[in-house]
């Protein structure tokens, strides 16, 4: 099992790759392939074939497509920017991810 930096809705930004200074919030953790999907970030478009028992649509749908977890930077919700994560144990004993730049909590 592969350990990933970041967590299901997490704010994260991309940092290379085609969809570079996209941000968004973290919707699927695919742990085995060490992929993350992100909310609008990753658009791909899927030709769906018609499915009446299961009330689908045909045509063209898009979706977001997973992105490699290396690729992606965690947002500090205090100062806004993209940073790296540290860990703490605060007083109350909680142990929490930090932001390295302004030591604010990254965890709810």
């Amino acid at each position: 099992m592969n350990t990933i930096h970041v967590r299901k809705n997490d704010q994260v930004e991309v940092i290379s790759g085609k969809d570079k200074g996209k941000r968004g919030k973290v919707l699927v953790i695919l742990a085995q392939r060490s992929r993350v999907i992100v909310e609008q970030v990753n658009v791909i478009k899927r030709h769906t074939r018609p499915n009446p028992q299961k009330n689908i649509k045909g045509g063209i749908v898009e979706r977001e497509g997973s992105l490699p977890s290396s690729k992606l930077m965690i947002i500090c919700p205090e100062c806004d920017r993209r940073t790296r994560a540290r860990h703490k144990i605060l007083t109350d004993g909680r142990k929490v991810r930090t932001c390295t730049r302004c030591d604010g909590v990254i965890d709810k």
